[in-house]
This record gives C-alpha cells, structure tokens and sequence, in this order.
C-alpha cells in the first residue's frame, strides 16, 4: 500500500477525510485564512497610509528650509526682549554669498489683495517669489508658464494666477494674456497653476497669484523688506547645515544675540520627512507583529486539528500499518492533510486581501498624484504563502511522527 503525496487518490481521500467534520475544518481554514489575511493587509495598508501622507508634501523638495524674522528674545545693544526686526532684500543677498549650503533658493512675500477682472472680484493671497520656487516646491503648471529671470531682471507686471482662482475669476474662459487688477494695479497673466500636495508655506499655489519678487515689493510699496528665504540644501547636506552661517550674518545685521534662537525661526523639511520615515517604520514592524501573531493563531489551529485527526484515526492507522503501510505513507497521509488546508486557506487569504487593498488603492487615488500604494507586490504575497505554507507543514509534522510510531496491534485495539 503505497502512499504519494501525488497520488490522486490520496489526496481524494484527504478531501473526504477533512470534510467528515465541517465545522471544525472550516473554523481552522478560517484561522488560516484570516491570519494571511491580516498580514497581507496590514503590510500593504501601511504602505498605503504612508503613502497618503507623503503625498502631503508632494511636490516639495526633501531638503527644503526655510528661515524667518521672528521676535527677539534677549534684548541686545539697545533692542528690547519682545521687539521685532524684519528680513532684508541685502539679507538675502548676505545669506546667498555666505551660507555654505545652498543649492537654489527664493525670497517669498505675502500680501492679502482684491482680485477684480470684468465684473468678478475675489480676495486672495499674492506671493513674491523668484524664479528658483518652481524647483523648490514644484508646481503643476495648466498653462502658459510660470516666473523666469526675465520677468525678474524687467520687473514685470506679471502674474502666474492659482487654478481655483483661475475657475472663480474666468470660469471656462483661458486666462492666458489677460489682465487682473490686484489692489487697482493691472498684471498680465502668464500662467495658471497649482500644487501637487496639500504642504505649503504662507500659502497654496492654487489659490495665489505668483508674482516675481521685486514687482510684488515695488508694486505694493513693501521697499527692502522681505517676508522669508526658502532654501534647498545639496545632495549630502541638510538644510540645517547652514542655520549657524545664516544666524551669524543675522546677528551682526540686525543686533540680535548671538543665543537668541527666538529671533530667527527656522524650517526644515527634512526633518518632516525623517519623521515620517521614522513613524513608518514603527507602523511597518507594528503590522508585522500583529500580521505575525495573527498567523501563528492560524498554525497552532492547524497543528490542534491534526492532533485530533491522528487521534480519532488511530485505529484506522493500525488497521493501514496491518495491510503493509509503511510509516512513511502514514507520515505522508497526515503532512498532505495539513499541506492541503494551509495551502488553500493561505493563499484565500492572500487573494481576500489584495481585493481588499485594491479597492482602497482605487478609492484613494488622486488625479493629480495617482494611487496611494495600498497594494501588496506579488514577492511579497507569496512571500507570505510560502512562509505560511513552511509553518503549516511544521505544524503538522508533530503530528505526523505521532501517527508515524502507532503500533499495529496497539492501534487495532484502539478504539
């Protein structure tokens, strides 16, 4: 009587043998089932939500800063704790010739305008900034173009118009050479555009009019003063690196304290990044743990259900070992029952779970940035069958040894 784990009528019986009583196998598949299950989605959604909140910063440039006048905190040559100071356009000349490490970089001035064209009006943000913020916080541009150094060196009345602006003020209509008033002052429209993710510094794109710095303070009488630096730092640097540079000119602009870190705040997006990556990373090993236990539930299920079998059969062991069975065509019976039950219920309970991640992939997609990532890579699903699959068949080598060892004579008095 020999027994092949390719045998059909072996695995026939098997089938029948696991079906004789229902509740208990299905309970069991079940614990199978939802143990991948778990893993598989907890894997893959931690993914997803990462994914969710980088596209947060979406469009923003890793190793972004950014630096401000705040207010002072030691008094200092005559200037009171409490007082203010503000942020030169000879300071931003100061910072780009002396900071060490700055790649691209863009002054940005805000002002709060009346936007009129024809009979619309709408209050919005206008923001200075130089050609170099379309490489720091990247826009998305709808049409025509956004500032450049010409704009800049001519001091051009031009305006890059946000689009939720653009539908309000045009509606249907292309703003593209077009003219705005802003506060009573006519800017040609260049372009319309927009930003990717929902981070932003003094304002959203999509909801400004982008001027080029030197217009916006010549226009709106702001003089030298300048409102913040945004900065990027090169590859191999942080935007931090360049914050004792940045005080030090500071400082000896300004009669600020040399430890008075009240009165210059500074931003960095780097370190927004690095703790995200962080949080992740705990979130990763958090689902993997849960996923873990969840699956181990699952293999101890499988190693109970095999332990009743071999014991309810231990007579018909006997009377298979009586007829010329050999111990290894009982140790196969009891393992292809095992491999069988994992197998299936493991690989349900992949399946179950990339339908599941797909339809939050699809329900949380973006036009402008696509698919969060709730999605599980076919390695990594049958990563977790394969390792489900090698636990499944431990759990059921106890078993199988047990049922190996049964004595004939014993196992035919056994009832």
């Amino acid at each position: 009587m020999k027994t092949s784990i390719f045998d059909i009528e072996n695995w026939r019986e098997i089938v029948a043998t696991l079906s004789r009583n229902k509740t208990r196998t299905f309970l069991t598949a079940f614990g199978i089932f939802w143990g991948t299950a778990m893993l598989a989605m907890l894997w893959g959604g931690a993914h997803g939500f990462e994914g969710i909140m980088r596209r947060n910063f979406a469009g923003f440039t890793a190793n972004t800063g950014a630096v401000f006048s705040g207010v002072r905190g030691i008094s200092y040559k005559g200037f009171n704790k409490g007082s203010y100071w503000t942020l030169t356009e000879q300071d931003v000349a100061d910072i780009r010739r002396r900071a060490p490490y700055i790649e691209y970089s863009s002054e940005i001035n805000r002002k709060y305008v009346k936007s009129i064209y024809n009979d619309k009006s709408k209050k919005a943000n206008a923001l200075g900034v130089d050609p170099d913020f379309a490489r720091i916080q990247i826009p998305v541009i709808y049409e025509g173009r956004f500032i450049n150094d010409t704009d800049v060196r001519g001091t051009a009345k031009v305006t890059v118009i946000g689009k939720n602006l653009a539908n309000e003020l045009f509606g249907g209509e292309s703003p593209l050479g077009k003219y705005v008033s802003l506060n009573g002052i006519y800017f040609k429209v260049v372009g319309v555009a927009g930003q990717k993710g929902e981070a932003s510094i003094m304002s959203r794109v999509d909801d400004s009019f982008i001027l080029p710095s030197v217009t916006m303070r010549n226009a709106f009488n702001r003089g030298t003063t300048v409102d913040g630096l945004m900065y990027t730092a090169p590859a191999g640097h942080k935007p931090s690196d360049n914050e004792i540079s940045i005080r030090r000119t500071l400082s000896a602009a300004h009669y600020i304290h040399p430890d008075d870190e009240r009165a210059v705040n500074f931003m960095d997006v780097s370190e927004m990044f690095e703790m995200i990556d962080t949080m992740f990373l705990g979130l990763s090993l958090l689902a993997l743990f849960i996923g873990a236990s969840s699956l181990m539930a699952g293999v101890i299920g499988v190693g109970n259900i095999m332990w009743i079998i071999v014991k309810e059969r231990t007579h018909e062991f006997g009377i298979r070992r009586a007829i010329g069975a050999t111990p290894a065509d009982i140790t196969v019976q009891v393992l292809s029952e095992s491999v069988l039950l994992t197998l299936v219920a493991g690989v349900a309970g992949v399946c179950f779970a990339c339908l599941v991640l797909g339809i939050a992939d699809n329900a949380t997609m973006s036009p402008t940035l696509g698919v969060a990532g709730f999605q599980l890579p076919f390695t990594t699903a049958a990563a977790i069958v394969v390792i489900f699959f090698i636990l499944g068949s431990l759990a059921g080598t106890l078993p199988a040894v047990k049922a190996m060892r049964i004595k004939p004579i014993e196992a035919i008095r056994d009832k």
